[in-house]
């Protein structure tokens, strides 16, 4: 649901009833994953999707349905091709969808409103429902910060005390890795698979995109990157190239040595860096401390000969070859990419399939999965905080 927040967010200030329809379970080949929303505001409008087409509709009338009867529904789609006017999923896969509405009246309202506005500006959130349980708890909700609750919005899963309470400190660790994924736990609150689910979705503030070097083809990608979610980033040195005329889209633009920049600023594990100024002055600083530091991708751009020169400065200033073998250089798939949007477009694929665990392989002929397994879900730990997943 925090997916399409913004627009929700509008609905609330608006006054709008809503209903909204969330993915909480997704079995076999599925296009999305646990989180993805569809919402119907009572005039009948549309937005978000939970199949990509497959059960849209069916979906559609079940949010129309809740917003009449303030119900709260949770319905499973399956794979259906013998009778041709069931619903299904036709990739084959499983979703099990959690429908909510979200009327002037319903008692999660303020919990709703305070979630969406904290994703809406960007803030780090997380919502937790019960998507699996008792009848009187399903859909009961409550907003959990970094730090613990929220204010007189918190909201309450209601049941036993504990269970709101092992709830915050499972989701508080879900938000810090930034994962939205589903907890299962006793009725009394006990860290043990029974009795209830938990859908929880973390809206964390977007991941960044720092791209050094401000030539043509940063251009395109800081164009590319807006474009998957990120907050971009270009730094250059060089003052007459870094520039807001040449980089309109950017969100930041610095002017400082990128390698300076780099270690003043703040960065994560979901961090990507793009290194496309291809010259050893600006490189070799600049990747022996990216490729010290905890982030998501580290690329340099050049040719083979200069990635070879790279890679012997890289050695003689100390790097080890573990911490070389992070290095994806040259940059980009082979797309037989040769203008800057093409580039940019092969940088970006390989971005999204090392973080998702991708070949880069044609799925004609290959026998990868399409859709692959949602996010791993956190299984709920010993101890409060700890990072055990499954």
């Amino acid at each position: 649901m925090l997916d399409i927040a913004d627009e929700l967010n509008r609905w609330v200030e608006e006054g709008r009833d809503f209903a909204v329809a969330t993915v909480v379970s997704v079995g076999g080949s599925a296009p999305r994953g646990p989180g993805a929303a569809l919402a119907v505001d009572s005039h009948g409008t549309a937005i978000g999707s939970v199949s990509g087409g497959c059960v849209e509709g069916a979906v559609y009338d079940l949010c129309v349905q809740a917003l009449r009867d303030g119900r709260t529904v949770r319905e499973r789609f399956g794979y259906s091709d013998e009778d041709a006017f069931a619903v299904g999923l036709t990739c084959g896969g499983v979703i099990e969808v959690l429908i909510t509405p979200v009327g002037a009246d319903a008692p999660d309202r303020r919990v709703y409103a305070a979630a969406l506005a904290a994703a809406a500006r960007g803030e780090a959130a997380a919502l937790v429902r019960v998507a699996k349980g008792p009848v009187e708890l399903l859909g009961r909700a409550l907003l959990v910060h970094p730090d613990g609750f929220c204010d007189t919005n918190q909201g309450s899963l209601g049941g036993h005390p504990e269970l709101g309470r092992t709830a915050v400190d499972e989701a508080r660790a879900l938000l810090a890795a930034g994962r939205t994924g589903t907890l299962e736990l006793s009725e009394d609150g006990s860290r043990c698979p029974g009795g209830v689910t938990l859908l929880v979705e973390s809206s964390v503030p977007p991941p960044r995109m720092i791209v050094f070097g401000a030539v043509d083809f940063a251009t395109a990608l800081v164009r590319v990157g807006k474009f998957l979610g990120y907050h971009v980033t270009v730094c250059d040195a060089r003052p007459v190239f870094a520039t807001r005329v040449r980089f309109p889209d950017a969100d930041d633009i610095v002017v400082d040595w990128p390698h300076r920049y780099l270690r003043r600023t703040g960065t994560d594990e979901r961090t990507v860096l793009c290194v496309l100024t291809h010259d050893a002055k600006f490189d070799v600083p600049l990747l022996e401390a990216a490729l010290r530091m905890p982030v998501a991708f580290v690329g340099a751009m050049g040719s083979r000969r200069t990635h070879e020169d790279r890679e012997r400065r890289l050695r003689e200033v100390g790097l080890t070859e573990r911490e070389l073998a992070r290095l994806r250089s040259p940059i980009g798939l082979d797309l037989g990419a040769r203008t800057p949007e093409e580039t940019a477009l092969s940088i970006a694929a390989e971005i999204v399939a090392a973080r998702e665990g991708g070949t880069g392989a044609p799925l004609t002929g290959s026998r990868t999965p399409i859709h692959r397994a949602a996010p791993r879900t956190r299984r709920p730990s010993a101890r409060a905080g700890a990072d055990a997943v499954v």
